[in-house]
């Protein structure tokens, strides 16, 4: 069955595979997008000779990122474990994944982002997880963003949600290469070249899986207990969903601290 939401290319004769999330501007992270990406990366981790697998967004912005209207209470029992699972397939894909970010990485997108197994992106690129802001709070990034910054810096971006530009994203370490604006497309074809199309796609494959065995695994250990925090406690509290109401409604919210 065809996708609908994303897109994949087909490059360097086959070698990699491109995933291309949309639609733009927002390119949000929704339900059917999580399903079509998941059911991606399992299609391209089929082809044994396939090197690597690179996720951008559509247009100007890589993510903007889940769909809030889906984690209202009626909806996000549904959606969360989607959206978990989405980023386990990605955590533990056996094909080394890139994320090219140019723009806007927030959110759900961002914690896509944060399960590839590197970074690259331009200078456009700020980087953040909002969802103190309506009262939430994001399970993945609570488990990634130490093992990618450290948790000092990974408390600070999680509990402020202020963004993150691009020289400082690099130099807390999550993110591996940053370019001039324009430039991310050229930089990342030489990459490809240099690095990985030379290589044994059954030896990066090894490779990778060893390198991610870590994080994949404390992901795995732990995203049930955060998923469990979140659906039956933060969704209990009025607060989680004034703020989610609030948003969906474009007005500021009103806590009660409860």
């Amino acid at each position: 069955m065809a996708n609908e939401i994303i897109k994949t290319n087909k490059m360097f004769d086959g070698r990699v595979d491109e995933i291309v999330i949309g639609p733009p501007p927002a390119n949000i992270v929704s339900a059917a997008l999580m399903k079509e990406l998941s059911a991606q990366v399992e299609a391209s981790n089929a082809d044994p000779h396939k090197k690597l697998l690179v996720i951008r967004g559509d247009g100007k912005h890589f993510s903007f990122g889940a769909s809030v209207e889906e984690h209202t209470a009626d909806k996000v029992s549904d959606m969360l474990p989607t959206f978990h699972g989405m980023i386990g397939s990605v955590l533990s894909s056996r094909i080394p994944t890139v994320a090219a970010v140019t723009g806007l990485c927030l959110g759900g997108g961002f914690e896509l982002a944060l399960a590839c197994s590197m970074i690259f992106c331009d200078r456009s690129a700020a980087f953040a997880v909002p969802e103190i802001q309506l009262g939430v709070f994001p399970p993945p990034a609570c488990l990634l963003l130490p093992f990618k910054c450290g948790e000092s810096a990974s408390r600070r971006i999680i509990l402020t949600g202020e963004k993150v530009p691009a020289e400082d994203a690099i130099r807390l370490g999550f993110v591996d290469t940053v370019v001039e604006k324009g430039q991310l497309d050229e930089v990342l074809k030489a990459f490809v070249e240099e690095h990985i199309l030379p290589k044994s796609a059954s030896s990066l494959r090894l490779a990778n899986e060893a390198a991610m065995t870590a994080i994949a695994s404390y992901y795995d250990a732990n995203i049930k207990q955060v998923e469990k925090l979140y659906l039956e406690r933060l969704m209990a509290t009025k607060d989680a969903n004034e703020g989610i109401a609030a948003f969906v409604e474009k007005r500021a919210p009103t806590w009660q601290d409860k």
